[in-house]
């Protein structure tokens, strides 16, 4: 069996009820591939994970968009794992870019919230990515490396783990890895996996790519034989995002 495609739409801060409604309608009564072909996930803000868990029809699941390092208590302002659990939700994303760089969530953080929320039974999206300084000083691997071992030090168990490698120049700027890009990073960092945790979870672990991913490019990206999927942000919010899902079957027939 290969490696499912998966294709997350991160809606970050942006939405209202109405718009949310609407958006769900499009994902309800859109055709695109089925679930052994692609698996979509979708991610509003917390505020409508229970509305959209409610409308969202039920081969796509429901991601938070992020979850606190432990269990409840005095942490005003955050969602615990344990939470989402008793809301059902099955998803998170951590470490995205916009976290790291703008509420300075350290690797080690982050290692530590991947690993009390898969202790809890929740699967995990977790992102990794380099900056543009850090691409032009060819330093992207080793940038990404420290960011994956802080993970992988922390788990033992990479079955509900996937790894979204987001760009961070790439990140809502219009700008994209070319596809030769992001195949070669998505295979070093399979290396990685290889040399650093086991050959097993590096050819079961599903490496995703983020940045700027829309329905014009999606399928070239698609074909790279390491891309996985794709974690959308703005896109997401738009009916192209249907597009993308269906790229999905350009995998499905290489």
């Amino acid at each position: 069996m290969g490696r499912k495609f998966l294709v997350g739409g991160n809606w970050k801060c942006n939405g209202t009820i109405e718009e949310v409604k609407k958006i769900v309608t499009t994902l309800n009564e859109a055709e695109v591939p089925p679930e052994d072909v692609v698996e979509v996930i979708i991610s509003p803000p917390f505020v409508f994970l229970t509305l959209v868990k409610s409308l969202l029809r039920l081969d796509f699941y429901v991601a938070a968009q992020n979850c606190w390092v432990r269990n409840g208590g005095a942490f005003t302002g955050e969602i615990s794992a344990e939470m989402l659990v008793n809301l059902g939700i099955p998803w998170v994303i951590l470490g995205h870019s916009e976290r790291r760089s703008l509420l300075n969530e350290t690797n080690e953080f982050v290692g530590d919230k991947v690993a009390y929320a898969l202790s809890r039974g929740v699967k995990v999206i977790a992102c990794v990515g380099e900056t543009l300084e850090q691409r032009e000083s060819d330093s992207t691997m080793e940038v990404i490396a420290v960011q994956t071992k802080a993970i992988a030090e922390r788990i033992s168990n990479w079955d509900n783990v996937v790894l979204a490698y987001e760009p961070v120049w790439a990140i809502g700027t219009g700008k994209v890895a070319t596809p030769i890009q992001a195949q070669e990073i998505h295979c070093e960092l399979r290396k990685w996996l290889k040399d650093n945790v086991s050959p097993e979870v590096a050819e079961s672990t599903r490496i995703i790519y983020g940045g700027s991913v829309n329905g014009s490019n999606c399928k070239d990206l698609a074909a790279q034989p390491d891309v996985d999927g794709f974690l959308v942000g703005g896109a997401s919010l738009k009916p192209e995002f249907l597009d993308i899902i269906k790229s999905a079957t350009v995998k499905n027939s290489a």
